[in-house]
């Protein structure tokens, strides 16, 4: 396995027998706890000395190089001189640490709760077990580890809770109460944990203690944190009064169990049937959460391979049009995945198939083609999936095809008045025919296109109605698009209280499975409040967004210079917010070369704000 690292609890590092590595003083583990604080990215040996000491002493830089050669020496003591390290490196004006995702406990941590499946109670629990005391337990004062405490905790909190609702669909109610009683306890604001604990004990039979807890709830969060408890910690207390039937649910466990061991036992394990029914199971497990969209993406490649190895191409079309999950997001969560899905999709096209299979493959290609990924070709596939399903009415075919359709009107700006017209006949489509899925990503799709018209009554309409079906029907991924939408319309009225907004909608990114989405988006949220607020621009991670948001972060001559460099915004929902990010820096700077090609790049998008993406907003620059 090679060398380990442990930050959940005091910082320590493990050779590749789980034996603990010395780490010499306590100023060495710091630069290694810094170091995978950092996950992976340079620090500069300045921010080392700034963090490693209050009042830097002379020779600061030079003991901190000290460090770092000792801690090499501990990490990989069979490497000779003459070989360069493998995992504490020197890059540019500082030091990263190349590790494997798996071989530091709290980034092993992270992966493992978001890409838990439904009711993996043994999972949740083994990943639990690797918390050893708080994060960074030793350096819990230090400024620097501030940020990455709270989210590890906040994570932990959140698992903690995943693991009380996997008990409670396993059919164990029982066995969540003792965990819940001390997190709710140890923690009395979240009330997720009130909700778990009640309903945890009015299933076991405990209907008073379940009320009990209920009224504690509401007396913690009133004395203590001057809280009203919310609509749903309400309605569980009538419901528990009530004793409503929902309340009890059949054992869908021992349901789920038992079908699925005759299905394991009667249908031969080489049966194309089984492929068929894995893509049916990953349609459904891609919606159920962020952990369940992470495994469904896993499985689905193999799938595809498993079926073109069997070289049959009608059992390969269907395996790979079958897969028609909702797709809101215009940057792809897995772009060799994309590509890998687009190509086998296209091999299948080369054998003649029925219409409606045609169509799906054509609609996979449209879909999976997103951002930059996008052509003349694949927006000409949405077109020919579209007049397919219309010709043959089938309307599960239709919304499908809408979604690539949709996903291909991001090539230029100012296209929120398509994108709102392909939303309303999806979400028509889909309500006359009861397809949830496909009825809610309607009304996000014209959450969002609302929002670039500026028609912001329209947009909250549709975040409410997309709202009351995911609560309805349990799809709990739309929240993080409504939230995100929530803390736009407030950032527009409101900048300053738009802070505090973003902080919670960026929160419920750490499980939502989608880095596409969530890569780069909270610091590109900031930086845009930022503008908004005449403050000066921050550091933080842009990710993809890197590029546009780097010249508001230099100083002016390196500045102007990355400004020249910055390029065109690739094809997505946040295409004219970057040209926004670029033109309000060339405004700073007076580049008036680069003001003028960006508001023409935006001329088209001249009746829109820069707010199609439903989750950011910026003002657009000043004729």
């Amino acid at each position: 396995m090679g060398v380990s690292f442990g930050v959940l609890g005091p910082v320590t590092a493990w050779d590749d027998q789980g034996a603990p590595i010395p780490l010499k003083g306590p100023r060495h583990r710091a630069v290694l706890a810094r170091l995978i604080a950092a996950r992976g990215r340079v620090v500069p040996v300045g921010d080392l000395v700034t963090d490693l000491w209050v009042a830097p002493p002379a020779g600061a830089t030079s003991a901190v190089r000290t460090f770092v050669a000792a801690l090499r020496r501990a990490l990989e003591p069979d490497r000779t001189p003459r070989d360069p390290p493998r995992l504490l490196v020197t890059e540019g004006p500082g030091y990263a640490l190349r590790a494997a995702p798996a071989a530091v406990d709290a980034w092993r941590f992270e992966d493992a709760v978001r890409a838990t499946p439904p009711a993996a109670v043994a999972h949740l629990t083994e990943a639990l077990s690797w918390w050893r005391g708080p994060a960074y337990a030793d350096f819990a004062d230090e400024p620097w580890t501030g940020a990455e405490r709270s989210r590890l905790a906040e994570l932990r909190l959140r698992a903690v809770e995943q693991l009380a609702e996997a008990r409670l669909a396993a059919g164990d109610p029982a066995g969540a109460i003792p965990d819940l009683d001390a997190h709710a306890g140890e923690h009395p604001w979240r009330e997720q944990a009130w909700r778990l604990l009640a309903l945890a004990l009015y299933r076991t039979g405990r209907r008073p203690d379940a009320l009990a807890v209920l009224r504690r709830a509401r007396t913690l969060l009133s004395d203590q944190l001057g809280l009203d408890p919310t609509p749903e910690l309400r309605r569980l207390e009538a419901d528990i009064l009530h004793q409503a039937p929902h309340l009890t649910p059949a054992n869908t466990g021992r349901i789920w169990a038992e079908a699925a061991a005759d299905y394991d036992r009667l249908v031969a394990a080489g049966a194309r049937a089984r492929l068929d029914s894995t893509v049916t199971l990953l349609r459904s497990l891609a919606v159920t959460g962020g952990g369940g969209l992470v495994a469904a993406r896993r499985h689905r490649t193999a799938a595809i391979a498993a079926a073109e190895e069997l070289n049959d191409p009608a059992l390969t079309a269907r395996v790979i049009g079958a897969y028609d999950v909702p797709a809101i997001w215009t940057r792809s969560d897995d772009p060799a995945q994309a590509a890998t899905v687009v190509a086998a999709a296209r091999r299948a096209l080369r054998t003649p198939s029925a219409p409606e299979t045609r169509a799906r493959l054509l609609a996979t290609v449209a879909v999976e083609s997103r951002g930059e990924a996008a052509t003349d070709d694949s927006r000409s596939a949405a077109a020919e999936a579209v007049a397919i399903a219309r010709d043959h009415d089938d309307p599960a075919l239709l919304t499908f095809a809408l979604n690539g359709l949709f996903m291909q009107t991001v090539h230029r700006p100012g296209l929120a008045a398509e994108r709102d017209a392909i939303g309303a006949e999806l979400a028509g489509v889909a309500a006359r025919h009861g397809l949830v899925t496909a009825e809610v990503l309607g009304h996000l799709i014209r959450m969002q296109a609302a929002s670039a018209l500026a028609d912001l009554s329209a947009a909250d309409e549709h975040a409410r109605r997309a709202d009351t079906l995911a609560e309805r029907h349990e799809l709990p991924l739309v929240t993080v698009f409504t939230t995100w939408y929530r803390a736009l319309r407030l950032a527009i009225d409101d900048p300053d209280a738009a802070e505090p907004a973003y902080r919670d909608a960026a929160k419920l990114l750490d499980t939502a499975g989608m880095p596409g989405l969530a890569d780069g988006l909270p610091a590109l949220a900031g930086l845009t409040l930022r503008i908004r607020r005449g403050l000066p621009a921050v550091n933080g991670d842009f990710g993809p967004y890197e590029p546009w948001a780097r010249p508001h972060l230099l100083p002016a001559d390196e500045a102007r210079a990355a400004l020249r460099q910055t390029p065109a915004p690739p094809p997505d929902l946040l295409t004219e917010m970057l040209w926004g990010l670029t033109a309000h820096a060339a405004i700073r700077l007076d580049d008036q070369a680069t003001l003028d090609r960006a508001r023409s790049a935006l001329e088209p998008a001249s009746h829109e704000i820069a707010a199609g993406s439903g989750l950011v907003f910026l003002p657009q620059p000043p004729v």
